[in-house]
């Protein structure tokens, strides 16, 4: 454990505590806190539009980065996250099958099942003698989510007056986050939670598996409950705010590089990370983009630290 992490974690706290206040006040229609009590309408903004997109998109910027270091951990690889693997994908085909043919109920509920089915699925695929080769997991994922994107887009193509929605839904924002929205996403600080109370396995399954059997973890049942806690904050991550990709896959290498590999402190360290990330990606597009999606703004700086990643493997 280093000296300095727990002086981290507290300066990330104290950044998420600042970055939500500024995020609060900046926008198109900026909010001055002298204003706030004395207009109605200022009010009106501040408490049933800001607010509630500032809580969502911490919580969807936590876990997203939580399940990112959790399969970087399992897999014992930097590259690994739930965009890379196709859990976002899947999730993304089950939130656009109720849009499209339940009017848009049960969202979150088939986001997690299309999550989940797909991690599990690129996880078999890859499993070859009781162990997961990188480049197999990688390239398992990269055809499961081109397989699943050409099922979502055949289910665009039918969708009708429901298109616009999709459109706007896979690129992934915040644009009509409401506080029913927040209270659906609040159960991604259960799934983190739960993952955090796996940490010291999650230590152990880092190094090496054949030590973790040896020191009493069982293993394949400690992998499965990861990959479903990981699947279950992605889904309702994705249901709520669409895909958004690569918070998991930045946030986790940049916080190892500062607090250790140690993910007792690893986990709360890339979760509240995750959340500054996302929550100035939010606000950064809304303030002066014309509120873009956000995840147009993640991929255009993931994408690159992805390739980064790559070549630096490959070197090694």
């Amino acid at each position: 454990m280093r000296r300095t992490a727990p002086l981290t974690i507290l300066a990330l706290i104290c950044a998420l505590i600042i970055s939500a206040g500024c995020a609060v006040t900046l926008g198109p229609a900026g909010i001055p806190l002298k204003t706030l009590l004395s207009s109605p309408n200022t009010w009106m903004i501040f408490w049933d539009v800001r607010l509630p997109r500032v809580f969502t998109a911490a919580l969807v910027g936590c876990g997203l980065a939580v399940a990112g270091t959790t399969m970087q951990g399992l897999f014992r690889n930097p590259m690994a996250d739930p965009y890379i693997i196709g859990t976002s994908s899947g999730g993304a085909l089950g939130a656009t099958i109720a849009i499209v043919l339940l009017a848009g109920s049960g969202r979150p509920v088939l986001a997690f099942l299309g999550a989940i089915a797909a991690t599990f699925t690129v996880y078999f695929i890859a499993r070859s003698g009781g162990k997961v080769p990188v480049e197999t997991l990688l390239l398992s994922g990269v055809a499961l989510s081109t397989l699943l994107s050409a099922l979502l887009s055949f289910l665009m193509y039918t969708a009708g007056r429901s298109l616009h929605q999709i459109m706007f839904w896979l690129m992934g924002g915040f644009w009509n986050v409401s506080w029913n929205d927040f209270f659906i996403s609040l159960p991604i600080l259960m799934g983190c939670g739960g993952i955090y109370l796996f940490a010291r396995d999650l230590n152990v399954l880092s190094l090496n598996e054949e030590d973790a059997i040896h020191l009493g973890v069982n293993v394949e049942q400690v992998k499965g409950i990861l990959l479903a806690l990981s699947a279950f904050v992605t889904g309702i991550a994705v249901a709520v705010a669409g895909s958004i990709g690569f918070i998991g896959l930045i946030t986790p290498h940049l916080m190892r590089l500062i607090v250790g590999p140690d993910h007792r402190l690893l986990i709360p360290a890339a979760a509240l990370a995750g959340a500054i990330l996302l929550l100035w990606s939010d606000t950064l597009t809304r303030t002066f983009t014309n509120d873009m999606p956000v995840g147009i703004i993640t991929a255009c700086f993931g994408a690159p630290f992805f390739i980064y990643l790559l070549r630096s493997r490959m070197r090694a």
